[in-house]
């Protein structure tokens, strides 16, 4: 495979040890090169804006800019930059908030390192990497919001096409597995996602599919 074709990754951490332990860990895994690591959140936005990379691998705890703020500033210019949360907080209102700010997958400093690849592969071939620790975090945000519910009423119409569309998403299908199901484009159906994200405000697909279940246009 060609260097053009390999997946570019960085890494944000303040703990040398650990980027060591990382670096080490997906040596010679296929398609994988580092193109930089960075200690701080400065030095990362520093790095990011010389060179960006497919995949950024961010702790949440960092010195002079904390990964909770960095992950808000990235997004504002870098949308489609994969970004996966590697952190020690397992906490599921952490691990809640990260995903619903943009994070494309969340996990912790304890995660295999074959997991670790598995996820920078499937983000960059499907967006999403959902664990059983996003979908615990995930269930009970929408638990804690039954309490509250009145507050959400489901003012937003959606067509059947899009909530076609969003159910297909909630069952993990790709692009291009919608298209071929829906006998749309895979450019349709991403300008339908994007609408449908517009419309409930919503900053990627699992704050999307969050909204859906919470208003049960997803069973």
């Amino acid at each position: 495979m060609s260097s053009e074709s390999q997946i570019k990754f960085a890494i944000a951490d303040d703990h040398k040890i650990f980027r060591d332990g990382i670096k080490m860990a997906l040596n010679g895994k296929p398609h994988l090169k580092l193109v930089w690591e960075a200690e701080d959140g400065k030095e990362m936005l520093h790095k990011l804006a010389i060179k960006r990379p497919d995949i950024l691998l961010l702790d949440i705890r960092m010195p002079e800019l904390d990964g909770i703020n960095a992950l808000e500033l990235i997004r504002k210019e870098h949308d489609d930059l994969k970004i996966i949360v590697l952190s020690m907080y397992d906490d599921q209102q952490m691990v809640s908030k990260m995903m619903e700010m943009g994070a494309n997958a969340y996990l912790t400093k304890t995660t295999d390192p074959n997991e670790i690849y598995e996820a920078i592969l499937t983000c960059m071939n499907e967006d999403f990497y959902f664990n059983e620790l996003v979908n615990q975090a995930v269930l009970l945000k929408l638990n804690y919001k039954k309490t509250v519910k009145q507050h959400y009423p489901n003012a937003i119409k959606f067509s059947e096409k899009e909530i076609q569309i969003l159910k297909l998403l909630a069952e993990d299908k790709t692009t291009e597995e919608i298209s071929k199901e829906v006998f749309l484009s895979p450019r349709t159906i991403e300008t339908i996602r994007q609408n449908m994200k517009n419309k409930v405000n919503a900053k990627t697909i699992a704050g999307l599919i969050v909204y859906g279940m919470r208003n049960k246009l997803i069973e």
